[in-house]
């Protein structure tokens, strides 16, 4: 009974460690234009996402994306409203823009009363909360939307346990692909993923590198230009980072990698993936390396079990 008394508060210390870290984290945050469709109201959506997006930008543990990765991340998903955002593509969007938590919602009108209603939406977890405030003629839509925007900050900082995944270590991700390998008899493979930090070509691939070592510890082999064989498998692509903001001390930058797999003797196309991370340091190149290495272990995760069929 000790024994089991001392287990189960080392696990209730463990799962508020979790939950602590998940709060403190600083998150990416995307707010898409709310739904106004109401005669009087049709350019407020875009007026209220803004206003939310400026209050929200103020928050110490919160970064927002920028409005053309938005619309960016609509165009690759055929998407144009965005009421069309929901859990189930909330996903997709962060693969896009990097984003840990999406933010929609609607602006109408009750018994002359102007209403506004949030959706706090998760990326990784699909959870969703919603948040409303509500105000007379007399109470104005910077005001409302400075209300909202308050409560959107605390939900995301109250419920960041739930609205972000647990971060899965390096070992731990090696540990689930090598589980999802259906043989035992690897492909050798090639890794060839020109990199570029800033616009400037990088001498010191992060996103290759990642990729290398988690096929490495995989049990794949290796080779490259000068090895005496030929690859079975080739994961050919590219990486880049950029700026995204800076906050105090703190620099977030955004790394996209883009991969495909090919079986070097067929010619035939295995894979084709891409990922988006955003990750935050005090210093630019950092953070430019540590957003194309959580790009590229994700990407691992879903390519790699693909090589090996």
């Amino acid at each position: 009974m000790k024994t089991n008394h001392v287990l189960a508060i080392g696990l209730i210390l463990a799962l508020t460690a979790v939950a602590a870290d998940a709060r403190d984290e600083i998150l990416t945050v995307a707010v898409f234009n709310f739904e106004s469709s109401e005669e009087g109201l049709r350019d407020m959506g875009p007026k209220v996402a803004a206003l939310i997006t400026a209050q929200l930008s103020t928050e110490e543990r919160l970064i927002t994306v920028e409005r053309s990765e938005l619309d960016k991340a609509l165009g690759e998903m055929e998407l144009g409203l965005s009421g069309t955002i929901q859990p189930e593509t909330a996903a997709r969007v962060g693969h896009l823009t990097g984003a840990k938590v999406l933010v929609t919602g609607r602006v109408f009108t009750v018994e002359k009363e102007m209403v506004m209603v949030a959706k706090v939406i998760g990326t990784e977890t699909s959870r969703v909360y919603g948040e409303v405030v509500k105000g007379g003629g007399n109470t104005s839509v910077t005001d409302l939307s400075g209300q909202l925007a308050k409560k959107i900050a605390d939900t995301v900082s109250q419920k960041a346990d739930t609205l972000v995944a647990q971060v899965l270590k390096t070992e731990d991700r090696i540990e689930r692909i090598r589980k999802a390998l259906k043989t035992d008899k690897l492909p050798s493979v090639q890794v060839k993923i020109a990199e570029q930090h800033f616009g400037r070509p990088a001498n010191d691939p992060a996103a290759q590198t990642e990729l290398e070592f988690i096929l490495q510890k995989c049990g794949f082999t290796l080779v490259d230009e000068k090895s005496s064989s030929k690859a079975d498998i080739e994961f050919t692509g590219e990486a880049f980072s950029e700026l995204g903001m800076r906050k105090g001390n703190l620099v977030s930058c955004k790394g996209r990698v883009e991969i495909k797999v090919r079986d070097r003797q067929s010619g035939k196309i295995l894979s084709v993936d891409r990922q988006t991370s955003v990750a935050v340091d005090i210093s630019e190149q950092i953070a430019a390396k540590t957003a194309l290495q959580r790009a590229a272990e994700e990407l691992a995760e879903r390519i790699i079990p693909q090589a090996a069929h």
